[in-house]
């Protein structure tokens, strides 16, 4: 069979049981064994895809995800993360659009231990954006921010996704969660200015009010007690990537052994909190690993049918630049967010596009690092980006689907300008990681 037909029906077997909402991991696993049947003379195929899958589920590399995902449902549970939300709202004063800024640094901070963009986003938006409907911030600057800070979740480390997409990808794990510092802290600063230029331009979507009068005493005693510790953990788990003393393994395991620690001096670490965050976690694990389990299988089958290696030397046939193949690529994924979840793309485009980028000469962390982005972009591509619809479940009553369309719209604006940014100077995504070696 031609490679075009064998990529035909295992893509089009693939798309057509998700149409039929059968899930992600199932349609995969469904597909791999079609074409075990097709491709690999029936049972003896089914066998060795079993392998290979299994195989790819004890990868070493994959440790990270359960540690990281425990991490960020530790902060949650235990009341941590709300500690430092109540903190930044205290601390920021009287300055217009402050809620929309505690939005703002509050989620950063807790967008990399949360590790999931869904998770930090719920979060978000039940402690948020109430509050700000209540003092009179328009809908869309109340909406807006909660989702941006949501999708930071997906770049800055620690992330799970990120560690799902390096080892898809075959690409360094470490290298790849240091490559999201840079360009994370760059995509806040980005939504900081927005949200400053869009105060200043419209003074009456965050209406002025007078907080809470907080004494100096107390604001030290906010930034020892309820900011400096929870950022700390965060920090730590980075560093110790950074400077090369333990792998993203390690430091996973070291920072939720590290948020336990911190909740059981503040006495927030309760056996509810515990089984509740071990279970989250859990839940989200076993839902990763079934999907590896899938695509890894389904990589190989691609390798084995000829259609992985007919499909890059076709892409590489066209007449275009490596750039404008990229945008491409970019483009591809962002239209596949409009009706289909991140995990699902990255199962369909990384068996290909990390083998096109690999032949086009580029860096893979780069690269890897560009396809988060453009993930990121799909959690809240109309009309069905998941950031949108959880959103949508924790909004004020009232909130359209078109209100949550529009508040996302110059968030995704800010990261197409740092996706073209890193494109055109690649050491916003490659420095650190060249200095972590």
């Amino acid at each position: 069979m031609a490679w075009y037909w064998a990529a035909a029906l295992l893509f089009g077997s693939a798309l057509g049981l998700m149409m039929f909402g059968i899930p992600v991991a199932i349609g995969f696993f469904i597909t791999n064994v079609i074409a075990a049947m097709v491709f690999m003379g029936g049972a003896p195929g089914i066998t060795q895809v079993i392998n290979n899958g299994f195989g790819a589920m004890t990868n070493f590399a994959l440790v990270p995800i359960p540690m990281f995902l425990f991490m960020g449902e530790l902060f949650y549970h235990t009341g941590l993360a709300t500690r430092c939300f109540n903190a930044a709202d205290k601390l920021m004063g009287n300055i217009r659009g402050r809620l929309a800024y505690v939005t703002l640094i509050g989620g950063t901070a807790y967008a990399g231990p949360a590790g999931s963009s869904m998770g930090a986003c719920a979060l978000l938006g039940r402690l948020m954006a109430p509050e700000m409907i209540r003092r009179g911030y328009s809908k869309y600057l109340s909406l807006g921010p909660i989702m941006g800070v949501g999708g930071l979740a997906v770049i800055i480390p620690p992330s799970a996704l990120t560690v799902l997409l390096a080892t898809l990808g075959q690409t360094d794990v470490g290298a790849l969660l240091i490559a999201g510092i840079v360009p994370g802290f760059v995509l806040a600063t980005m939504y900081g200015v927005l949200i400053w230029a869009w105060v200043k331009i419209d003074p009456d979507a965050a209406p002025p009010y007078v907080p809470e009068t907080v004494s100096r005493r107390e604001k030290i005693r906010l930034i020892f007690v309820d900011v400096i510790p929870m950022v700390a953990i965060i920090v730590f788990s980075v560093v110790i990537m950074l400077v090369g003393w333990c792998t993203p393994t390690e430091a996973a395991a070291l920072g939720a052994f590290s948020v336990i620690a911190l909740a059981i001096c503040y006495g927030d670490m309760t056996w509810k909190a515990f089984v509740k965050s071990l279970d989250g976690s859990l839940r989200v694990t076993v839902m990763a690993f079934l999907v590896i389990f899938g695509s890894a299988t389904f990589a190989q089958v691609l390798a084995f049918t000829g259609a992985s290696s007919g499909l890059v030397t076709w892409a590489t046939s066209f007449q275009v630049t490596p750039l404008q193949m990229v945008f491409i690529m970019i483009g591809v994924i962002i239209f596949l967010g409009s009706f289909m979840d991140p995990l699902s793309k990255m199962l369909l485009t990384a068996p290909i596009f990390f083998p096109l980028a690999k032949s086009l000469g580029f860096d893979l962390t780069w690269f890897g690092l560009i396809m988060l982005l453009a993930l990121e972009v799909g959690y809240t591509t109309p009309p069905f980006g998941l950031l949108l619809f959880v959103m949508k479940g924790v909004a004020p009553p009232g909130t359209t689907m078109k209100d949550i369309y529009l508040a996302g719209m110059p968030f995704i604006a800010c990261v197409m300008v740092l996706i073209v940014l890193i494109m055109f100077y690649p050491p916003i995504a490659t420095w650190l990681p060249q200095r972590m070696h």
